[in-house]
Formats: C-alpha cells, structure tokens, sequence
C-alpha cells in the first residue's frame, strides 16, 4: 500500500493533479511527523493511522463549514476523502463488524460499561482502518448499555 500510494504521488507530480498532490503531500507530512515524534517506521500501518486522522479532520471541517454554509470548502474536503479512503483497507460491512463485535464479547464476557476498555483493546487490532472507530465505539456503548 505505502508502495502504492508513492506511485501515484509521483504520478500526480507528473500529470499535474494539484488536489490530489497536495492531499498526498499532507499525508506524507503527517507521516513523517509521526516517524519523527514517535520513531515510527514507515510501513503501511502507519500510512493507515495518518489517512485515518486526515478523513477524521476533513469529517470535523465539513461539518464546521455546513454550519458557517460554505459549500465550496465542504465539496473541496469532500473531494478530499475520496481521494484519502483509497489509501484505507476495505470497509467492513456492518453485519462483519458485528459478527465481530460478537466474537469479542464472547471471549472478553464484559460486565458493565466500565468494561469498555478491555473490548476495545481486543477488538481495535482487528478492525484498525477498516472502519470508524467512532461508529465501532458507539456500537459497543449500546450493546454494553443493553
């Protein structure tokens, strides 16, 4: 993926995509900050971790800007997205990710919601990047909840 994704930065230099370098451009920084920072090396998780921080900043700016109605940024950041999730694994379907959710509850065998933590430290490896850890999260809650 990291292979993939250094090809089609030099293909956008060459063939002049602006939006598309510049998007690239970002996440090669946040990665290499992230290397920096937290001597990470780069491999493809990391590339997943840093594509998955850019949508969740574009999500938060979509929102602000419909809010303040400037639609030219929100298509812009929408735009954005597209271009960032062909860097991200398969999207889980939701019945996977609740098969999964099950699975996890089964071995984990949580109690009460003050068990939130040990489900998601076990299921967080097997679903990073493949969906919203927003949504994974509140889906947790209400099953905890219920």
């Amino acid at each position: 993926m990291l292979e993939k994704f250094n090809q089609d930065m030099i293909t956008a230099m060459k063939e002049k995509d602006q939006l598309r370098l510049t998007v690239l451009r970002m996440v090669k920084g946040a990665m290499q900050l992230e290397k920096i920072n937290n001597k990470k090396e780069f491999n493809d998780d990391l590339l997943i971790d840093c594509v998955s921080k850019q949508i969740k900043m574009r999500n938060d700016s979509i929102v602000e800007f419909s809010k303040a109605n400037r639609m030219d940024l929100v298509n812009k950041n929408e735009e954005e997205i597209n271009i960032l999730q062909e860097y991200l694994p398969q999207q889980l379907k939701e019945e996977e990710l609740d098969q999964i959710i099950d699975e996890v509850f089964a071995l984990v065998k949580p109690s009460s919601a003050k068990d939130m933590g040990l489900v998601m430290k076990e299921i967080t490896p097997k679903v990073k990047g493949r969906v919203d850890m927003k949504i994974l999260s509140d889906k947790i809650k209400n099953k905890l909840n219920s």
